[in-house]
């Protein structure tokens, strides 16, 4: 038998006969830590994380400034992530990381920090406040783990929380196309927010969605124009559409983009009645 799993199996079996003969509350109220500190080494070994973290806390205060201290702390994280209390295990993490930056563990504690709060980001359409703060951590651990086994993960979960803040301004796009005129051109709100995404985010998947709404809002604010600035909007909304058929030749939008190209072009010059595509 390993040394390894000799240690897991005495942690094991202190774990059976203290909570058999005294139960986790006199666990609790001892006052030596050493013992405290290894029963909740013993619980995390057998998945019992909600009573480890409770006897970590105490440690984890406890220990400061002790060889043991880093180690409680780390263990203390790792248990609220097993728990899914993600904003805490990235507290704690980020804790461990900070007091001990150049140790066994620092690796560790940067990306699952980051981790910890890449998995509590809410739904884009919420606040991007916590998205924002994961994809800052995530970023932190890749510049300075370049070599990390853990670098390809950690890209993947910047790349998708990128999709998910482009999300939320792609629904803001979208909004103000819905309004229209409402209270104002709420068509150039849509291109400005629309173009500000692609220009921050010039790799995100809803890049063809994006362009095809500044191209839709363009066309509009052609179509809904008064009659002195028609031509020149209705030539922005041509020249957009070449921009969006040279980007992406196979859109399943290309059909709707056609049609508003053919309305455009036979409107060019037109001083009556707008002329509409069939």
């Amino acid at each position: 038998m390993s040394k390894t799993a000799l240690k897991i199996g005495i942690l094991s079996l202190i774990v059976v006969l203290f909570t058999g003969c005294s139960g986790y509350n006199k666990i609790m109220k001892a006052s030596d830590y050493n013992t405290k500190y290894s029963m909740a080494k013993a619980y995390f070994v057998e998945g019992h994380f909600t009573s480890c973290s409770s006897i970590l806390e105490e440690c984890v205060a406890y220990q400061r400034g002790t060889a043991q201290a880093e180690e409680s702390m780390y263990l203390l994280a790792t248990c609220y992530y097993n728990l899914q209390d993600y904003l805490s295990a990235s507290q704690y993490y980020m804790a461990c990381y900070r007091s001990f930056p150049n140790s066994t563990y620092s690796e560790n504690c940067l990306y699952w920090s980051g981790k910890s709060l890449f998995l509590d980001t809410p739904d884009p359409r919420l606040d991007a406040t916590s998205t924002t703060d994961a994809i800052i951590q995530l970023q932190r651990f890749v510049e300075t783990y370049p070599m990390s086994k853990y670098r390809d993960e950690a890209e993947k979960m910047i790349y998708t929380m990128y999709d998910r803040l482009v999300e939320k301004e792609l629904g803001t796009a979208d909004l103000y196309y819905n309004m229209g005129n409402y209270l104002g051109n709420n068509y150039r709100s849509c291109i400005i927010v629309a173009q500000n995404a692609l220009r921050d985010y010039p790799y995100t998947k809803y890049r063809e969605q994006l362009s095809l709404l500044v191209l839709k809002a363009k066309f509009q604010m052609a179509q809904e124009s008064v009659l002195e600035k028609r031509d020149d909007r209705y030539r922005d909304a041509i020249d957009e559409y070449y921009a969006f058929k040279n980007e992406f030749p196979e859109s399943t939008y290309m059909k709707e983009a056609e049609k508003m190209f053919r309305t455009s072009t036979k409107n060019l010059g037109n001083k009556n009645q707008i002329i509409e595509e069939d």
